[in-house]
């Protein structure tokens, strides 16, 4: 089985802390050819959720190292898709300090060094977008192109949307621990539910899906609690600075977000205000879909992607690529929304402001509440009595 010890590769010193010679990222190629894809999946997730985008870019789903590989393939893509660590066949650090989202970023670059990539088109999913945003800016000169779908800014920009739906999906992902529990809220999750309830023949996709969610969970087995804490927390603390923004914006490639509007984890809106931020070189491609907009819209998802190394290839100018509205100063932004409101003689406006900064606001208290909540909940069990005797000692396992 291909793996990639990281912490050995020429970019990283072994002194390197967090990457350490035990670890180990697994990773699969697929097809072959001059033009190299780099695909970073998300939370809980591993390489193979990016079955769609692998068939369509290398034109094959057999990996290279497959004995069985019917050497099918366009010649023209070669593909790598890895499980990040804390998931998959990956290693899972215990600590979560041990995961953040450049730490993970720099996992990528080390199997580029191992893959013997100088460059390749970086594309990220939900959690593996915002490591692609972390590529981008500290490693630059190594990014051809950018594909961020379905992403956020990190923070209580996760937060999903506040209704009775996803507290009940929240919920259920939390107490979910078998395959059948974890496939079921995993779908209400993933995809929009008017495409969930769409007929595929005689059966709903919604009972296809499930009984596909249980094989693959069953097969790969429940992520540990150690992973998907690490990759949550990886999660929460991602942030970008401005001058990491300027840095992606200067570096010379141009960059996609694709996001599907009835995404309930990550809301649309933050990545529009990321492609806002990105101006002249992002273009932003919405699509009627959910969080797993690649396999729920898989064409225009694909089609977008092929639009985006096309136009790297022909060193296309970003204003050209754009489609996104000149980015305005804030002052110029509030004028506009003043005159607006004046001409209109109404504060629809201003209340549209209030209520985001009230959405805000909220989502960070809850932030602050759930983190006080498990807080206290590690420090009651420190408290709890040491138990004299034989002991066991066991990982506890999703």
């Amino acid at each position: 089985m291909p793996y990639c010890d990281v912490g050995t590769q020429p970019s990283f010193p072994v002194a390197d802390a967090h990457l350490k010679n035990d670890f180990k990222i697994f990773y699969r190629t697929y097809g072959g050819g001059p033009t190299k894809v780099l695909l970073i999946i998300g939370l809980a997730a591993t390489h193979d959720a990016w079955g769609p985008q692998i068939k369509a870019l290398t034109g094959t789903t057999f990996p290279n190292d497959d004995d069985d590989n019917g050497k099918e393939g366009n010649g023209d893509i070669h593909v790598c898709a890895f499980d990040n660590r804390g998931v998959g066949r990956s290693s899972v650090p215990v600590e979560k300090s041990e995961y953040s989202t450049e730490i993970m970023a720099k996992d990528a670059i080390a199997l580029l060094d191992h893959l013997g990539w100088k460059k390749a088109h970086i594309f990220g999913h939900s959690m593996g977008a915002m490591i692609a945003c972390k590529v981008a800016a500290v490693f630059p000169d190594r990014v051809l192109s950018l594909a961020l779908l379905n992403v956020t800014g990190g923070g209580f920009q996760c937060f999903p949307k506040l209704d009775r739906q996803t507290f009940s999906v929240a919920y259920r992902f939390l107490k979910a621990k078998t395959p059948e529990e974890r496939a079921a809220v995993d779908l209400d999750t993933h995809y929009s539910q008017e495409y969930l309830e769409e007929y595929v023949g005689a059966d709903k996709r919604r009972a296809i899906l499930y009984q596909q969610y249980v094989k693959g969970l069953s097969a790969t087995g429940m992520q540990s609690n150690h992973g998907f804490d690490g990759q949550l927390n990886s999660c929460w603390t991602h942030k970008m600075t401005e001058a990491e923004i300027e840095v992606i914006k200067s570096a010379g490639f141009l960059v996609s977000i694709i996001h599907g509007r009835h995404d309930i984890i990550a809301q649309i809106y933050y990545a529009k205000r990321l492609a806002q931020r990105l101006y002249p070189v992002a273009r932003m491609v919405d699509l009627h879909g959910g969080h797993l907009v690649n396999h729920e819209r898989p064409e225009e998802v694909n089609q977008a992607l092929f639009d985006l190394i096309k136009a790297s290839e022909v060193n296309m100018n970003p204003h050209d690529w754009t489609n996104l509205p000149k980015k305005q100063s804030w002052l110029k932004e509030k004028r506009v929304l003043i005159r607006t409101n004046n001409q209109a003689g109404n504060n629809v406006s201003l209340k549209c402001y209030v209520l985001e900064k009230l959405h805000i606001f909220l989502l960070y208290f809850i932030g602050l509440l759930v983190l006080a909540f498990e807080y206290g909940r590690k420090l009651l069990r420190r408290l709890k009595p040491v138990r004299v005797g034989g002991s066991t000692s066991y990982t506890e396992s999703r």
